[in-house]
């Protein structure tokens, strides 16, 4: 969605969010475990590594919890968990692309489809709703790193393909493959990590809720987070700001 709502969106959902903490960083958890299991435990030469940990350093997650999760992939006890994305349509079509870890396929595909059943949505086949969406890098700062200007230029000598800022911060976007080396140059640039750093599913004509759209669409959002097995949720939808205002006064 676009930058100004998406910081809205964030800020509006937050209070839900921190009540989550636990579940958070035990996704957050796995991520790291998974990705430590696949290339390695040293960050400096796995980049996955380095940006599951960035992440969850970002949201206050222990030093002691992200240890041990890199420890855990060289356990002989340590879970299998595979890679799943699964493609839905939300309350009034709204496009939606869910990935997951989980070590039980057939756990998570029933849990889905029961999910987007009960919100008025359902599953897709694969690519039912992926070409509303381009795969690309996404960088987050706080707004009180650099002015918009200052970051832009940073952003394009980077790398990026665009940067877009408000009072609330900045997002950087990349192509997909250079994710990594302009997370690196900015890092060295503005000398500070970012927020957040990831891959995402970018809607190419995000489609406007109103308020009852927007109220189904949160709560579908957050009974899919609320799922041990959901990593990230993408929606193909834009809350407008008066929207969210009004979602903010209920």
């Amino acid at each position: 969605m676009a930058g100004h709502s998406k910081f809205k969106n964030i800020q509006y959902r937050k209070g839900a969010q921190d009540k989550k903490r636990s579940k958070m960083f035990s996704k957050f958890s796995r991520e790291i475990t998974v990705a430590a299991k696949m290339g390695g435990p040293e960050m400096d030469s796995n980049p996955r590594l380095r940006l599951a940990v960035a992440t969850a350093r970002a949201q206050s997650m222990p030093k002691d919890n992200i240890l041990r999760a890199i420890a855990k992939a060289d356990g002989t006890d340590s879970e299998n968990y595979e890679e799943m994305r699964y493609e839905a349509y939300g309350p009034g079509g709204v496009g939606v692309i869910v990935e997951t870890l989980t070590d039980n396929r057939n756990r998570t595909g029933s849990n889905l489809r029961t999910i987007f059943a009960k919100a008025g949505g359902n599953l897709g086949e694969t690519g039912s709703v992926g070409f509303m969406f381009d795969r690309v890098g996404e960088i987050e700062y706080p707004a009180d790193v650099a002015e918009a200007d200052a970051l832009f230029e940073a952003g394009l000598e980077a790398g990026a393909d665009d940067v877009e800022s408000d009072d609330d911060g900045h997002v950087i976007y990349t192509e997909a493959g250079d994710l990594h080396a302009v997370v690196s140059a900015l890092t060295e640039a503005l000398g500070s990590e970012p927020t957040g750093a990831k891959l995402i599913f970018k809607p190419k004509d995000p489609m406007p809720l109103d308020l009852a759209g927007a109220e189904k669409m949160l709560r579908l959002l957050d009974t899919l987070e609320d799922d041990d097995d959901v990593q990230t949720v993408f929606g193909n939808y834009d809350i407008p700001a008066d929207v969210l205002e009004a979602l903010a006064a209920e």
